[in-house]
């Protein structure tokens, strides 16, 4: 299982972006999918999630009704639309696939993308 995060770059505050995430794996709508981010000198922290027929999704409090997830199974995609991006939001963002997940928020996924750079300037 290979996971391809792509669409950071850097936004004025305020802003929008939207990120990718393709999932080459068998049986992709199988998959439950994750956003966690690692801002500069802090922890890896959750962010969204979507199981894997789109009907639960999960927020942390921090980016609640700024960010959405969603996904196309028939392109292996999951999206995170970010608006009304903060200076906060700056951080490295990865994806994480897995099946079978009791939590959607814990980051014991066991397949991880090598993250995209999103930087929020003033």
């Amino acid at each position: 299982v290979q996971l391809q995060a792509s669409g950071g770059g850097l936004v004025q505050a305020g802003g929008s972006l939207r990120l990718s995430c393709v999932v080459s794996a068998p049986s992709f709508s199988n998959y439950d999918v994750a956003w966690f981010r690692q801002a500069p000198g802090k922890e890896r922290e959750f962010a969204a999630a979507i199981s894997w027929n789109g009907g639960n999704t999960r927020y942390a409090d921090s980016v609640k009704g700024r960010f959405t997830i969603s996904r196309d199974n028939a392109k292996n995609t999951v999206f995170l639309r970010m608006n009304s991006l903060k200076l906060e939001d700056t951080a490295v963002y990865y994806c994480a696939a897995d099946t079978s997940r009791s939590s959607l928020m814990s980051d014991t996924y066991r397949y991880w993308g090598r993250g995209t750079l999103v930087t929020v300037s003033s």
